[in-house]
């Protein structure tokens, strides 16, 4: 029987009446999916943190952990809150470490970023290395972003500092363009059959690597290829543009890539670029971040941080 003493008629729950450690509780619980070594990650015994377990189950009306063999799993529900809990773990200790003021010198702040390699590649050494002369007791930790980050960018944004993604994808944020790119067709630098230049045949034709390739996830131009008429035969998918390169050299294979992103790889990759034959519209990357933050002077710095890097990056003609 599900515990609603602390829910109201309309479904809010009675902070007040919460013990908020139960949240540190579920945390581990989900987190090593073992109460034995839950327990001895917060330093608690065993029957302490089974009794925190069944705290939960009450509350949640759900097992939260199933027996299954001589393992633990998570049932759906456990699945669901596990993100949630990092969440809002996250934004109870950013409420309890907030400052008036900030001191990069003095910061030993971790500064979260969701971006892809492609980011990394373009901006990543010269991100660490301003965070480094400026805040250097302090942390970057750069994360990848995934299709289903994106797609609840709002929720995960209350978690981590910033998303580096292109327009396209996010809406209903704040943000802050960067640099501007564009893209690019890649093949293997043998391909004969493109020789005198790629087509929009080509494009129908020659089999594909996609880079985060499904009902919500694909980039701005495959989407805009998509609208052009052009529905590519993907042969590979891949969830990293650094990945791609090895994926087309010596193959018949296509694919699209940033500019930036060819021009920073050796000269022995074994492809080349070629002009998109169609419309691909811009590529504008941009920081977006949840408006909970927009006067934290803590992450106020940080998206100084992150433009200045970029200018230094990409030259500052070339900002957006």
């Amino acid at each position: 029987m599900r515990d609603i003493s602390h829910v109201d008629s309309v479904g809010r729950v009675d902070l007040r009446r919460l013990d908020l450690n139960l949240l540190v509780s579920l945390e581990a619980l989900l987190q090593q999916r073992s109460v034995s070594r839950a327990a001895a990650q917060m330093g608690l015994s065993q029957p302490a943190l089974s009794a925190s377990l069944a705290r939960l189950r009450r509350h949640f009306d759900d097992e939260l952990l199933t027996r299954v063999g001589n393992t633990y799993r998570l049932t759906p529900l456990a699945v669901q809150l596990k993100e949630l809990v990092r969440v809002a773990l996250s934004g109870v200790e950013r409420v309890f470490t907030a400052q008036p003021g900030f001191d990069p010198t003095s910061s030993r702040r971790e500064f979260s970023l969701l971006v892809s390699d492609y980011v990394v590649a373009v901006l990543g050494d010269v991100l660490a290395r301003l965070l480094a002369e400026e805040a250097p007791h302090a942390r970057l930790r750069l994360a990848s972003n995934t299709p289903e980050m994106v797609d609840s960018a709002e929720q995960v944004l209350l978690g981590t500092d910033l998303l580096l993604l292109p327009h396209g994808f996010v809406t209903d944020l704040p943000h802050r363009d960067l640099y501007r790119d564009e893209w690019v067709c890649v093949v293997s630098a043998d391909h004969a059959a493109v020789e005198a230049g790629l087509t929009v045949q080509h494009l129908a034709t020659l089999p594909w690597v996609a880079t985060y390739h499904g009902p919500t996830a694909s980039t701005p131009a495959a989407r805009q290829m998509r609208m052009s008429g052009i529905e590519p035969r993907v042969q590979v998918v891949t969830e990293s543009f650094l990945t791609v390169p090895g994926l087309v050299a010596g193959s018949d294979r296509i694919a699209l890539l940033q500019r930036r992103l060819v021009d920073l790889l050796p000269l022995d990759t074994g492809i080349r670029a070629l002009p998109v034959p169609f419309e691909a519209g811009p590529l504008v990357e941009a920081m977006w971040w949840h408006p909970a933050y927009d006067d934290d002077a803590e992450h106020r710095y940080l998206r100084d941080l992150v433009e200045r890097a970029a200018a230094l990056a990409v030259g500052p003609a070339n900002s957006a």
